[in-house]
Parts: structure tokens; sequence; C-alpha cells
């Protein structure tokens, strides 16, 4: 095994990070946030050069694959200046960006052009008036325009991101798989995550399992388990008559612990190491206390040493992480 490469304790190896560049967002996704959301003030987040150091010490530790989360990522004043700077680094394989599709019909071309090699678009209705109420301030047209956009950029294998809630658009679930095969998307189905404290309406009665996606689509499409791995948690499937993946995210109902290969920078510089839990480094402090490039290495490589074996999320339970999901990054 490579020295650079990071290990922690169960003898996974971390080669994948997620980086959060802001906690705003231009949505309001009633899974995401409150309606009413308090932001972090611009002292308090990471600046663009701060996070280009700590995703520089990343790959020099053996990171391949980066991808760029929010809130919305592309709101960022001047976040393709760190894109650009992103995608020129040694030893990157994969520069990704989640995104929820509102920047994409001008950003496109220049994400592109900056060497981001694939995009998660979000979306989890195809019908305009739904999807204003789902996401609060968004518009689905916007959105369409934007995946239309990353087509004619040229990325390859885009993937929509679609969360199904009970009762709210769960009766789209084949309309959604419809589209991702007329537009030769990927698409992946996520169980909602029960981050923050939010009282739109109640997880528990709103979730979905992954299960049941699987039966209702397998009512009109035949689903094939395929070994493809993206570096992401999805579990991919096909379908007989189409080249385009199925995937589905399960946190709750098939725990994908035992292979994570993922920590999470957020936007205020704490390094992650699991979605579900607490367990962080305070990166901004190190970086703000002038913290050499080798010594953040060796900070990174000890925090390997905390990162827990699973996470567990229970509908029936109030949520114990209280941040939000635009806080955590995607």
């Amino acid at each position: 095994m490579a020295a650079t490469q990071l290990v922690d304790r169960f003898g996974r190896v971390i080669d994948y990070v997620r980086i959060s560049v802001t906690d705003r967002c231009d949505f309001r996704c009633v899974y995401c946030m409150d309606e009413e959301m308090t932001f972090l003030p611009r002292a308090e987040i990471l600046s663009l050069e701060e996070i280009y150091r700590v995703a520089n010490a990343f790959t020099q530790l053996g990171v391949k694959k980066i991808r760029l989360t929010g809130g919305e990522p592309l709101i960022r004043r001047d976040v393709l200046s760190l894109v650009q700077r992103l995608g020129a680094l040694k030893g990157l394989q994969e520069l990704a960006l989640t995104t929820n599709g509102s920047q994409l019909g001008e950003m496109a071309g220049e994400l592109r052009r900056a060497n981001v090699s694939r995009l998660n678009i979000s979306l989890d209705t195809l019908q305009a008036d739904r999807f204003t109420q789902l996401t609060r301030t968004g518009k689905l047209n916007q959105v369409l325009r934007g995946i239309e956009a990353a087509q004619k950029a040229g990325f390859k294998r885009t993937k929509i991101n679609a969360v199904i809630l009970k009762g709210r658009n769960d009766d789209e679930v084949l309309d959604l798989v419809d589209f991702a095969r007329a537009q030769h998307l990927d698409l992946s189905f996520i169980e909602e995550m029960p981050l923050g404290v939010i009282s739109e309406h109640n997880r528990a009665e709103a979730y979905c399992s992954s299960d049941e996606l699987r039966e209702m689509i397998e009512e009109r499409y035949a689903l094939l388990p395929l070994s493809d791995n993206t570096g992401g948690p999805s579990r991919y499937y096909r379908m007989q008559d189409s080249e385009i993946r199925i995937g589905f995210i399960s946190p709750h109902s098939h725990n994908f612990c035992g292979d994570c290969n993922r920590v999470r920078l957020t936007v205020e510089g704490r390094l992650l190491l699991c979605l579900g839990n607490e367990h962080s480094v305070d990166l901004k402090a190190l970086l703000r206390g002038g913290i050499t490039d080798t010594d953040l290495q060796a900070e990174i490589v000890r925090a390997m040493n905390i990162k827990p074996e699973r996470h567990y999320f229970n509908n029936a339970e109030p949520p114990q992480i209280l941040r939000f999901m635009n806080m955590t990054g995607g």
C-alpha cells in the first residue's frame, strides 16, 4: 500500500472528498433546509484559497476524486477560479460537481473547459407547480435549460439525483425514469437524509425506501444489477433496452458504510469524517493559525483515526444531527 494513501481504522481507503464551497442556495428544498434560514457570515466560511490548500493536501495524500457541493456551489462569487485551479491539480483523476442546475445555462461550458468531468443535477419532479412547492423558490424550466446546456457542453454520464417523498412525488418515479431514458441521463433515487430539524413535513411519514422504488420501476422495466462503482454510495442497475444506469442511495434501508471511501469538508472548515455523525476536525482553525502544508497533511492523516465505523439513521426518532444538508455538503 502506498504511503500516501489515507486509511482509517477499519481498513477503508479514503480517496474521495466532498467539499462544500457555500451554505447558501437559491432554492429552499423542503428536505434540505428550513424555509427561513440563517447563513454563515463571510468571515466564518473558508476562503477559496483555504479550500484550495485543503484540496491540494488531500490530493498529495492520494485522493483521486473531489466533488464540489453546497448549498448551491455555482452561486458562490468567483467559484470558477477555484474550479480552474482544482481541475489542474496533479494526481486528481476526477473533479465532479453537484448542483441544482439553476446556473448551468450560463456556466456549463466554462465548467467543462475547467476540467469538471461529471455533473450531478438535483431534479425531484417534472411538474412545474410541484417543483416550486418542493424547492419553494425554484423554476423547473430553468433547471431543464441547465440540463440541456450541460449536454451541449459535452458532459458525459450526467446524473440526475431525485429525493422521493411519499405522498409528494412518489407518483413520478416512472416519469423520472422515462425522462432519464429519453435524455440519456443516469438517475439516482435518494432516501431522504434526516439532517436538521424541519417542520415542513414528517420525515417518518414521507420516507420512501429504495426497495419500494425498485418495485415501482420493475412494474415496467426489469432492473439488472451492475458492478459499476463511481466512487459514491449508489448501487446501480440497468435496463435491458437502455444504456443508462439507475442508482439507489439507501442510507436507511441498505447501509453503505462498510464501503465508505469518503470524507467531507464543510463550508465552515470542519473535516467531517461521517455524514451521520459529528466526528470532525477543525481545519479552519489550523489554516488560520498558520499551519504548514506538511503539517496540514499530517493532521488529515491523524483525522482518519476518528472516522467512525458507521452511521445510524432512524426515522422513528428525532434527528441527532442538527446541521442541515446545506451545511454538510451534498
